[in-house]
């Protein structure tokens, strides 16, 4: 059995005592270093929670840059064959006047050459055509 004397009242000052030189000596230089921990981990995850949405926003910045080059390269691109087909156009068009214009000259140069030759030969025809009745009939005519 437990006997309740003044011994009591004794561990009981020194459970207070070394309570208190414990919490002087060892509990509360823990907290402080657990404490200063927190605050550094929770320092960092606040500076990598900051540097994500700094990165996050970098990124969708280029990405909007980069769709808005996209979206002029197309622009350029029409263009540019806007131009070419219009270029092409004016070509096309100039080769085929041209081309009439040759058309037209090898035409007229054909016709005068056949005209040529067709006097030429109704000279020669109307020649051959005596010879020949001169020749039939055994007589010149």
């Amino acid at each position: 059995m437990i006997k309740v004397d003044w011994t009591i009242w004794l561990q009981f000052a020194n459970f207070f005592f070394l309570m208190a030189a414990l919490n002087f000596i060892l509990y509360r230089p823990l907290r402080g270093m657990i404490l200063r921990r927190r605050e550094t981990i929770d320092g960092s995850y606040a500076r990598a929670k900051e540097l994500e949405a700094s990165i996050n926003e970098k990124m969708e910045r280029y990405q909007q840059q980069l769709q808005a080059a996209k979206i002029k390269g197309n622009e350029e691109r029409a263009e540019m064959r806007k131009v070419a087909a219009a270029d092409e156009a004016t070509i096309l068009t100039q080769a085929q006047g041209k081309a009439a214009a040759q058309l037209q000259e090898i035409k007229t140069q054909v016709t005068g050459e056949a005209e040529a030759a067709g006097k030429i030969l109704k000279k020669e025809a109307n020649a051959l055509a005596s010879q020949i009745a001169s020749k039939i009939l055994g007589r010149a005519v």
